[in-house]
């Protein structure tokens, strides 16, 4: 598969210099756009997370049969843009405390996750929940409910789901956050 933005294969297995990441903030097509034309951002691709089945499908994983989320996972160069500020669009972009949907999207298939790499990162996401949190609280708003874990096997969606917002400008993705910022 080619990345339309990238103009490269997708592919996960980059250099050791290279940390990855990945979200699930609902519908996968609209929070990779906010991923892939960051500076320091190298590969993004859109895929299943955080369930029990060897081969999720979209039919799968719509039918919330597998438990897998839609994700996004994100390659990118630490020296060039740290892990908070991807924290922050991260955190911005979607609404942590919904549970089980975003907007009009329903279904264990949108919740919130988040999935590391190593211990490190996994110390910086649950720090910056906490610090978000408290944001939310002084707004008034919910218990974010994000799902934070690490070491979860990532299973790339089928070709027409990648870049899907590039390929289809006017396609649909509701994401939209609480209007709380993140102060990284």
């Amino acid at each position: 598969m080619i990345h339309t933005i990238f103009k490269t294969e997708i592919n996960h297995n980059q250099s050791p210099a290279i940390d990855s990441i990945v979200f699930g903030a609902g519908c996968f097509w609209g929070v990779e756009r906010k991923f892939w034309s960051l500076p320091g951002v190298i590969m993004t691709s859109v895929g299943y997370a955080g369930g029990d089945h060897s081969d999720p499908t979209y039919e799968l994983v719509c039918a919330g049969i597998t438990g897998h989320a839609e994700v996004i996972k994100i390659d990118y160069d630490p020296l060039k843009i740290p892990l908070l500020n991807l924290l922050k669009i991260f955190w911005e972009c979607h609404d942590p405390t919904q549970g089980m949907r975003q907007g009009n999207d329903v279904g264990s298939q949108y919740r919130s996750v988040c999935y590391c790499d190593n211990e490190d990162s996994l110390g910086t996401v649950k720090a910056s929940m906490d610090q978000y949190q408290k944001a939310l609280q002084e707004k008034g708003l919910g218990v974010i409910t994000t799902e934070i874990k690490s070491n979860q096997p990532y299973f790339f969606a089928e070709e027409y789901h990648q870049q899907y917002l590039d390929k289809n400008p006017n396609g649909y993705c509701g994401i939209g956050g609480t209007g709380c910022e993140f102060q990284a």
